[in-house]
């Protein structure tokens, strides 16, 4: 009964639950399209995923060669045209032909900038069932390389060569140059960016006058005399860029040992240390006016000393002379923005000397010790009428016996050479042959040569001497040659640029010598300009030569 019962209810139940028996048949099937179903979303996410993962694979690797390819060629110190480091780049990581269009580039003043554009297509393996067969790749990049500031130190001839004929007809090589320099000037102080250009003039011939407000800042410079401003230099010292302010300098003696003339008559026209307006160094300035008025000042007189000129020219970029320059931005000699400079050779400054010569180095002339200071045996006395409407007349001691009058050497009149037993005009001789108004000063050695050339010196005032051009012109002097001053030179350009400065060379219608001096000076040869109309008249001008100069800067395609 009870087995009955229990089957008998199942059986009952069993009839009731038909419907559910449908129902779970019914759910069989709907789980197992929900589990297709399933299969199939995972599927195609994990292939779209796949897809999309090789799309960010190539994106990545397009996006990191081409910033590379920029930042290559933004480089400052890159060789190669910047569109063809882009397109090498991608090349070489087998994505040429992958740029859209060509890659942008802009030079500036000190700056490089350069934009590319790159795509590539990136074929689908899971979402083309949807349709979509490819996917597009694209990568954009700009890389720029800047210097944030400029100094330029021009060491510019102006020896008496510079007065010769050029190719150009109807003008100087002086005055070629007034007009080649300003251009330049121009060029580079016109444009974007010049704000942080700086520029100095060193010119130089025997000497470079520093000039009385830079010298007057040097602390330890001899001073013998202050009717010029140059130093002289041993030869260790052209092994160093700078000019130590602190250091010991020797002022170079005012005295002209090439020209026979008087103060009585003219002062020296070629003294070695120059004073004529448009010597002196100009120093940091970016001001146009003032640049090529400096310029157009420049005349042309004396011998050559480019290893002087590339001194100055070197020290006026180093950061030793900070201090003088930041003085002259206070007295207003140097615009206060720049009274910072030179830079540190490690800022992010670059650095270039051109030096322009038309010859190549020739003697260069220094006073013995003996006659630098101290007092010489001759007087002058300015008041003297010599009877042609010109005043002053020297006289010579050459008696020291204490005991009796000193007896001097005079001119007369008519140039004849007549003694006196007094040189200051007072009468208490009656033998004296002539008596004169005025007073006779006794002249120092600084006085003497400021009034008289050596040659002069000694023609007039020792000409009864037998040995007077060997005593009082040849043998109180020292030299330096031109082969010693081409070692200098050489030393002087390589130390500079072991630092790092830029140095461009011009020989403008210059000699073989002068050429290989300054092939030797420059960074390269391809920083070197020879300009000679007279030998290939089809040859590049001066002009040609700074406005290539002024481009290659600012273009900054450098080979150091």
């Amino acid at each position: 009964m009870i087995k009955n019962a229990i089957i008998s209810g199942f059986g009952k139940f069993g009839k009731k639950s038909a419907p559910v028996r449908d129902f779970a048949e019914r759910e069989d099937g709907t789980f197992t399209i929900f589990v297709l179903l399933g299969f199939l979303v995972i599927f195609a996410t994990t292939g779209m995923g796949v897809d999309l993962m090789n799309y960010e694979r190539d994106r990545a690797n397009l996006q990191s060669t081409l910033d590379r390819a920029v930042l290559a060629a933004a480089d400052l110190d890159q060789k190669l045209p910047p569109k063809e480091v882009v397109a090498s780049y991608l090349e070489k990581a087998g994505l040429e032909g992958k740029l859209v269009g060509e890659p942008v580039v802009i030079e500036g003043l000190g700056s490089r900038t350069v934009s590319a554009t790159a795509e590539t297509v990136v074929k689908t393996h899971f979402m083309s069932f949807s349709g979509v067969n490819s996917l597009t790749a694209r990568a954009a990049s700009t890389a720029e390389e800047s210097v944030g500031a400029v100094e330029i130190s021009l060491v510019l001839d102006m020896s008496g060569s510079m007065d010769n004929p050029s190719a150009e007809a109807g003008k100087t090589k002086i005055e070629v140059l007034r007009d080649a320099a300003k251009e330049f000037v121009t060029l580079m102080l016109s444009k974007q960016d010049a704000t942080e250009v700086s520029m100095s003039i060193v010119p130089y011939a025997t000497q470079v006058n520093a000039g009385e407000d830079i010298l007057s800042k040097f602390s330890n410079v001899t001073s013998e005399h202050s009717y010029s401003h140059c130093v002289n230099f041993s030869s260790t010292q052209f092994d160093d860029p700078s000019m130590d302010p602190t250091s010991a300098f020797q002022r170079t003696a005012h005295f002209d040992p090439f020209r026979y003339t008087n103060g009585a008559e003219q002062f020296p026209r070629y003294p070695v240390c120059p004073t004529r307006v448009g010597s002196e160094i100009t120093a940091v300035t970016d001001d146009i006016d003032v640049l090529h008025n400096r310029i157009d000042a420049l005349t042309a007189k004396g011998n050559t000393s480019i290893d002087v000129g590339m001194k100055w020219g070197s020290a006026m970029l180093d950061p030793k002379f900070k201090g003088i320059i930041k003085s002259l931005s206070t007295e207003g000699a140097v615009p206060v923005k720049f009274d910072d400079r030179p830079l540190r050779y490690e800022d992010d400054v670059l650095k270039v000397i051109i030096v322009m010569t038309d010859g190549k180095n020739t003697t260069q002339y220094m006073l013995n010790s003996n006659y630098r200071s101290g007092n010489s045996n001759v007087w002058f006395n300015p008041e003297y009428d010599r009877g042609d409407g010109k005043l002053g007349e020297y006289s010579v001691r050459y008696s020291t016996n204490p005991d009796r009058w000193v007896w001097m050497q005079h001119t007369d009149a008519a140039g004849y050479y007549v003694t006196a037993t007094h040189p200051f005009g007072n009468p208490p001789d009656e033998n004296a042959s002539n008596e004169e108004v005025g007073t006779s000063v006794r002249l120092t050695y600084p006085e003497l040569f400021n009034l008289a050339s050596t040659w002069w010196n000694a023609k007039n005032n020792y000409y009864w001497q037998n040995n007077h051009e060997s005593n009082w012109h040849y043998n109180i002097r020292s030299s330096v040659g031109a082969t010693t001053k081409n070692t200098r030179t050489s030393n002087i350009c390589g130390a500079a640029k072991d630092m790092g400065v830029i140095v461009y060379g011009i020989a403008f219608e210059a000699p073989d010598e002068g050429l290989t001096t300054i092939k030797n000076c420059a960074s390269s040869d391809s920083h070197v300009y020879k300009v000679d109309e007279f030998d290939d008249p089809e040859g590049i001008s001066l002009g040609d030569a700074f406005v290539s100069i002024a481009s290659s800067i600012k273009k900054l395609r450098l080979t150091q």
